[in-house]
């Protein structure tokens, strides 16, 4: 007699919510998109925050920081409004949400842009906000802001990501938006450290404490009418000093000297002379950020090595 083999078919939706759980964060985005489509239930477990955060900062984390994501939650804020609102209208004018605003006519800064936001509505008001933010950088409509590798200094912009290139555009954070870049590779780009726009002078915290070998970030515009650009440099020696370290008394002096080594040594450009107490503020010189992560310090070691052998 032949033996007559059953077979039971295990549902997905059998398995203990703690099992269902682990192999949900083993999903790929488009997994979870497709997983999403099965049913009222998968929809709401695949759509959850923290699936989605794990894959913002696995692809994300390197180019959209802090100041960025505040600029998301600017935007959520504004689509979630109720219809007629002041806010609201705004997306109307403009087919888009437009971020925060820094400084002040004629150098005013656009915070972030979101082209066709209401496609992300029905997302946002069912509070999946992870993966409506994780969306929007992938198709490229959320203009966010990030910082552009240029040589021996960082540009603020304004990027928008390109899924079929695996690359970014780069436009001006200035009212008119200009493009100034096409095709930037990931490396080119990384998340801004600091909140202040490059319209406005950073408030810097470590002036007193700066002392020679310290690795920095300063900005520095071209006139006054021009934004800031942040420019790596060392804390170097007063002119006066044997520069042993047992007699060095330059952390006491108020003059503090920046040094530029991606300029030659007699280049007028190779050093300048700041006042500790006093900032540039009405010149081209704006705030410092000193480095104390040993991976930014490597970064611009990197390309420092690379300038010289161009």
């Amino acid at each position: 007699m032949k033996k007559i083999e059953t077979s039971s078919k295990i549902s997905l939706l059998n398995l203990p919510e703690s099992t269902l759980d682990v192999i949900l964060e083993l999903l790929s985005p488009i997994e979870l998109i497709n997983m999403s489509k099965v049913c009222t239930y998968l929809r709401g477990k695949c759509r959850s925050d923290h699936l989605w955060d794990n894959h913002m900062k696995h692809k994300w984390g390197r180019v959209f920081g802090h100041f960025a994501f505040k600029e998301w939650q600017w935007h959520v804020t504004i689509i979630t409004k109720e219809e007629g609102s002041v806010l609201n209208q705004q997306i109307n004018i403009l087919n888009g949400s437009l971020g925060s605003f820094s400084g002040s006519w004629p150098m005013l800064c656009v915070g972030s842009y979101l082209e066709e936001c209401h496609n992300f509505k029905s997302l946002l008001l069912a509070n999946h906000f992870m993966m409506a933010l994780y969306l929007s950088l992938e198709s490229g409509k959320f203009w966010f802001p990030a910082q552009l590798y240029r040589g021996l200094y960082v540009h603020d912009a304004l990027v928008s990501y390109n899924s079929i290139t695996d690359t970014f555009r780069a436009r001006t954070r200035s009212w008119n938006g200009r493009i100034v870049g096409n095709d930037i590779h990931w490396d080119k780009l990384r998340f801004s450290p600091v909140e202040t726009s490059s319209c406005v002078r950073h408030v810097s915290d470590c002036f007193q404490e700066l002392k020679p070998g310290d690795h920095i970030e300063i900005q520095w515009r071209g006139n006054t009418q021009a934004p800031y650009d942040w420019w790596y440099a060392v804390i170097g020696h007063l002119d006066s000093c044997n520069e042993n370290e047992n007699y060095c008394l330059c952390q006491n002096s108020e003059t503090l000297v920046v040094e530029f080594k991606q300029y030659p040594q007699r280049s007028s450009m190779r050093k300048a002379k700041l006042t500790r107490h006093t900032e540039d503020s009405a010149g081209n010189y704006g705030g410092i950020r000193k480095l104390h992560s040993q991976e930014e310090i490597q970064k611009w070691n990197e390309l420092l090595d690379h300038q010289r052998y161009i």
